[in-house]
């Protein structure tokens, strides 16, 4: 079931009054209540000097839902229904208070209508600036410094000069509402319109200059062959392009009047000056500055903004000449043209974006760049999660197969783990002149290799998240979506609750978990970790005494005393290994995931934080995904249809 009913649907099945109609009645889920409920068992805690754990009940209000509310109420209720809190030496709520509880968040943030999000401007991410620059001119900005063997080298001057965008409240970079231009950038900007200029106009490559003419130009043309026509025409190209969407005549001749009477060199001089205005205005730097708006009422998007929100959700980049054509006609806006062009557009090259941004920064993949040292080395681990996404993504692979697959990607840098499997690979052969490059992946499919498949045991993800606690938390956060947060300040560190007991690592966490405050976390976090046990530090390898596998895939190093790889998760589920906790992921807690990721994909597309009105949205497209073998192609295509996507809401205009 979608998280944002979990709270009480799962008290109702741990605490069996609530299936009777007049026990749930039995506290009625008002303000009053609530207040008292709060003042009984969390304000002691959470108000006023003492806010533990940032969580601070004197900020919100029992009587007004607000959206900025939503996550605050969302965890309390959470961690009421889960019983993490109040702490167990504190006074408890009965099942009734509880309930009531539950029944309270539901009743103000459950149970409410879908609804857009408030348009807001939003500029360009560094990858979505550098991915449109270099569609409108048709080539690349490139860093030209000589790279030095074995150093890594960011290809794009724009990437390379560009700040990094931080993540918004979304997690996402480019949920950019709350990073504006600052003067750094601007100055970026200018220089980056300013070299693309003068790559477009230079004499020795005319190739770029005819895609916005319709004539012909020689090579080594000169720029005193330029007359009026050839600039206007290929100034309202190029203006069209930039903005996304044709410019009206009106307007047309109010931005070129300045070229009127010029020919020649000077035209070309204008030109260059009237363009670079163009591209540092708002309406190329910032997205959605031109849709068509109706204040103060939610209305769909024009099919000019449509197109623009598909093409940089699913390519990073802006649209291109096909999905322009179809919504210049209005094609785009009938309902199987539009599912045609999310297939065609998934199947495209620029669709790897979604691998190399989205999935890279929801999984925090970028984690796999600290694990290894060797360039070479680090593209043959880091390619392989992202070439086996890729593959899920735009091959229209079933959801769960990024935890169970049967295929995988691999080359003879990666191969290791696979030692039985591996034969069927092709022989790479290095081109001559190549001192030293790292093999491409090849497709491989997984016939003898046991405790692999899927990417949690990849051995970058295993390699970046060393040790079971960042196992286990990355695992809960990420493909569980859970929330975990920062532990207690106040928490001493594991050794000092140990002193010189020579303890496995798994027994001094037991002890680390007689604190209560630890427990509440590790009590979820633990079982899931050590499950990954079987595997070194590296993720290369199985640790040698794990002897139901294959002797080829056990690690030479031994390890001191047996490898405790059992658990039991909250949900009372037991496991003997990773295999057995991987079917209970593709069981019993598919749904948390399917939800997770559909949760993950919509913040993305939307390039927002989500808030309390795009829960219904998320739990009917989640609905459509836990039909057995649902696709991720299904899931985009849903995810673009849906009403938050193709709907806004213009805040209206405010009276002078």
């Amino acid at each position: 079931m979608p998280k944002r009913i979990q709270p009480l649907l799962l008290a109702c099945t741990g605490i069996g009054f609530v299936l009777d109609p007049f026990a749930a009645r039995a506290i009625e889920p008002n303000p009053e209540n609530i207040s008292l409920f709060l003042e009984a068992y969390c304000l002691k805690c959470h108000s006023g000097e003492k806010v533990k754990g940032k969580v601070d009940f004197g900020t919100v209000s029992v009587t007004a839902a607000s959206k900025d509310d939503f996550d605050f109420w969302q965890l309390a209720a959470e961690v009421v229904d889960y019983e993490d809190m109040p702490p167990e030496d504190e006074k408890q709520p009965t099942a009734e208070e509880r309930a009531a509880f539950q029944s309270y968040y539901e009743n103000r943030y459950v149970q409410i209508e879908a609804k857009p999000g408030v348009f807001l401007p939003r500029r360009l991410s560094a990858p979505e600036y550098r991915n449109t620059m270099r569609s409108l001119f048709g080539f690349d900005l490139e860093n030209r410094v000589q790279k030095a063997e074995q150093t890594a080298i960011e290809p794009s001057l724009i990437l390379k000069l560009m700040p990094t965008d931080p993540p918004g409240e979304s997690g996402f970079i480019n949920d950019t509402h709350g990073a504006p231009i600052s003067t750094t950038l601007w100055d970026q900007y200018a220089y980056f319109s300013e070299v693309a200029l003068i790559r477009l106009f230079s004499r020795s490559r005319p190739q770029s200059l005819n895609a916005f003419l319709e004539v012909e130009l020689p090579k080594n043309y000169r720029h005193e062959d330029f007359t009026l026509s050839m600039g206007q025409t290929l100034f309202r190209k190029f203006v069209t392009k930039a903005y996304r969407r044709p410019v009206s005549d009106k307007e047309f001749e109010d931005i070129q009047s300045p070229l009127v009477g010029l020919s020649g060199a000077k035209l070309v001089s204008a030109l260059k000056f009237e363009m670079q205005a163009v591209l540092m205005s708002p309406s190329f730097l910032y997205r959605g500055m031109r849709m068509e708006k109706v204040p103060g009422i939610q209305h769909e998007v024009d099919a000019f903004e449509l197109a623009e929100r598909l093409s940089y959700f699913l390519w990073e980049d802006s649209p291109d000449e096909e999905l322009f054509n179809l919504t210049s006609d209005g094609s785009l806006l009938e309902p199987k043209i539009f599912e045609q062009q999310v297939s065609r557009m998934l199947k495209s090259p620029k669709a790897r974006s979604l691998a190399e941004s989205f999935a890279n920064q929801w999984l925090a993949l970028d984690g796999i760049n600290d694990a290894y040292k060797d360039p070479y080395l680090l593209v043959s681990y880091k390619s392989q999660p992202l070439d086996f996404l890729n593959y899920l993504f735009t091959e229209n692979r079933p959801i769960m197969e990024m935890i169970d697959s049967e295929v995988t990607f691999t080359n003879s840098v990666t191969a290791s783990v696979y030692p039985e499997d591996r034969k069927k690979l092709e022989k790479y052969v290095k081109p001559k002149g190549i001192e030293k490059q790292a093999p491409p992946n090849q497709k491989l499919l997984l016939e003898k290799t046991p405790g692999r498949g899927g990417l949690l045991t990849m051995p970058a993800v295993l390699a970046m998240n060393h040790g079971p606690i960042i196992r286990g938390t990355w695992t809960l956060e990420r493909i569980l979506g859970e929330h975990i947060g920062e532990p207690p300040a106040d928490v001493p560190p594991i050794e000092a609750t140990l002193g010189n007991q020579k303890l496995t690592f798994r027994e001094q966490f037991a002890l680390h978990r007689n604190n209560a405050t630890c427990a509440r976390c590790h009590e979820k976090i633990d079982p899931i970790g050590f499950a990954f046990e079987a595997y070194n530090d590296r993720g290369a390898y199985l640790l040698g005494d794990i002897t139901s596998f294959p002797k080829g895939m056990q690690s030479k190093k031994k390890v001191d005393g047996p490898v405790d790889t059992t658990g039991r998760l909250s949900t009372s589920e037991t496991f003997e290994n990773f295999e057995e906790l991987k079917q209970i992921f593709m069981t019993s807690r598919r749904e948390a995931i399917i939800g997770n990721i559909v949760e993950r994909t919509l913040s993305y597309a939307l390039c927002r934080k989500l808030g309390a009105h795009d829960g219904p949205t998320v739990e009917a497209i989640t609905e459509k995904m836990l039909v057995e073998g649902a696709t991720w192609g299904q899931l985009f295509f849903n995810v673009a249809n849906s009403l938050p996507f193709r709907e806004t809401v213009i805040p209206a205009r405010k009276k002078p």
